[in-house]
């Protein structure tokens, strides 16, 4: 029987050498006449230990990690191919703590089936949802949708089902699937690991969406800077296509719809979706007034759905389980699971697919481990660089849409940021401003001066300028920009300038200068 040995080629994997070990291990195959082969899969997601290599052995997946390409002749050496034990060796993957704490909904198949085996996805439930979508009337898919409790998991939250239901009920000759790929977020990477380790589930829930509202063309879009995902999505839309899951009679109901990926620049701004729009139809990537809202009039003024790829990637299970599967699981109007991304100074960082409720500081201080430097944790930093900082005092927060925003904060994207004791809090304003000022659009004063301004008062409070004015300034800034700004990127920045502020006021005192002290 033919040995299985898996290797990611997940992008976190292939930085950290998967390439080099999965030619290691081809050549000891080779050389040692093994009946074995190698399986590209996508990451498991601890991302500590990449590259992870598994072999399946009696139905169970064995790991070894973190192993360099010098690691490889000492693994077959033990016995690689059986299971056989080693330093490296981690035992059964699937009983590793960090894994069999989660509950994988959407990224159930993520790390364990090959990416792009049409088959693979099929054995591990894949196409399940969609068998029965075509079956049902649009409004009673969009009807499923809404009674799962499903939001947005871009940032927004805002209910899918409602926005599938606008755009099912606008007329329209033509209308459009748009999945928002542009994760441009610091600390975030569930998105691509979709894509790169599992594109078919993303591409089974655009066509849900699109046979749920009419829409028969979609598009993913996404940045230069995913080369693997864009690679991924682009095959696999190609396999699909052939298998009959797109095209002009999906799975054989006679419903067209179909997709392809396009690719942006990498601006910040183009994550916002009237400006992804103007992107995706060759213009400048600026924000659009609004109203009208991309559901009445979004892509070439049609009827728009624009969904995020976590949004579309978790309509399949919930199609597939039913509405009230998803819903049992999470916290009052947060419901099914979040792929949280924790990223920053942790032991353990990675994605945790988990329910909404967890507290943070289970997720810093338990999960992750807490600091890879051994000092304190002194900010967490949630939802990009647009999100509020969180002090230790806050880390009771339950992890949900409504605590979060109650606290001055927002999930976002469930990216988390870890900083220690070494932080300083004012350096980190200065920075989300400046990010701000780079990144804008230009299109709204707010925004545009706004930013400038703010990088110019931070220096002046770290200078020792006035310090007190310049807080009050700054204070009043950020005011202005949040309720003034067309768009969240504007909006948004002073959440983790005032969370800055607010729980850090000692890192907004300036230190004297080495002159005056002279």
């Amino acid at each position: 029987m033919t040995v299985r040995i898996y290797v990611p080629c997940d992008a976190a994997a292939l930085a950290l050498g998967a390439e080099r070990v999965a030619s290691a291990i081809a050549e000891q195959i080779a050389a040692r006449g093994l009946d074995a082969k190698i399986v590209r899969n996508g990451s498991r997601g601890m991302h500590w230990l990449e590259p992870l290599v598994e072999v399946e052995v009696a139905g169970k997946r064995i790991g070894y990690g973190p192993v360099k390409a010098k690691d490889v002749v000492s693994l077959f050496d033990a016995g690689l191919a059986t299971g056989g034990d080693h330093p490296l060796c981690l035992g059964e993957v699937a009983e590793l703590p960090f894994l069999k704490r989660q509950t994988r909904l959407t990224f159930a198949r993520c790390g364990i089936t090959d990416p792009l085996s049409l088959d693979d996805y099929e054995a591990h439930g894949g196409l399940a949802g969609l068998r029965r979508a075509v079956s049902m009337l649009p409004a009673d898919v969009v009807k499923e949708v809404t009674d799962s409790g499903l939001r947005g998991r871009g940032g927004a939250g805002f209910p899918t089902g409602i926005k599938w239901k606008t755009v099912l009920d606008a007329p329209g000759e033509r209308k459009y699937i748009v999945c928002n790929a542009d994760e441009g977020d610091s600390g975030t990477f569930a998105d691509r690991m979709i894509m790169e380790g599992d594109p078919f589930v993303l591409i089974e829930g655009m066509a849900i969406a699109g046979l749920a509202t009419g829409a028969t063309k979609g598009f993913i879009y996404t940045r230069s800077e995913y080369p693997h995902a864009i690679a991924a999505m682009s095959r696999a839309i190609d396999i699909a296509r052939s298998a009959g899951i797109l095209g002009t009679s999906v799975l054989g109901s006679g419903k067209t719809f179909d997709m392809e990926v396009r690719t942006g620049a990498g601006a910040y701004v183009c994550g916002e979706e009237t400006a992804l729009l103007n992107s995706l139809e060759g213009k400048r990537g600026i924000v659009r007034a609004k109203p009208p809202l991309p559901a009445h009039k979004g892509l070439f003024d049609c009827p728009t759905v624009i969904n995020n790829v976590i949004s579309l990637a978790s309509v399949p299970v919930i199609m597939d389980k039913g509405a009230a599967y998803y819903r049992d699981f999470g916290l009052g109007r947060s419901r099914g699971t979040i792929p949280i991304q924790i990223a920053g100074n942790v032991k353990h960082g990675g994605l945790f697919e988990t329910a909404f409720g967890i507290s943070l500081g289970e997720l810093i201080d338990d999960i992750a481990g807490g600091t890879a430097s051994g000092r304190p944790v002194k900010a967490v930093q949630v939802g990009g660089p647009l999100g509020a900082y969180f002090p230790r005092a806050l880390f009771d927060t339950p992890f949900d849409y409504e605590s979060f925003a109650a606290k001055d904060g927002l999930i976002g994207h469930a990216g988390i940021v870890v900083f220690d004791e070494s932080a300083d809090m004012l350096k980190q304003a200065r920075f989300a401003m400046e990010f701000c000022a780079v990144e804008s659009c230009g299109k709204c004063t707010p925004c545009r001066i706004g930013s400038t301004r703010g990088v110019e008062t931070a220096d002046k409070i770290a200078r020792g300028i006035e310090p007190e004015k310049n807080r009050e300034l700054l204070a009043d800034l950020c005011n202005t920009m949040k309720f003034g700004s067309l768009c969240a990127l504007g909006g948004f920045t002073p959440y983790p300038v005032m969370s800055a502020m607010t729980h850090f006021p000692e890192d907004f005192v300036p230190t004297p200068l080495i002159e005056a002290a002279e």
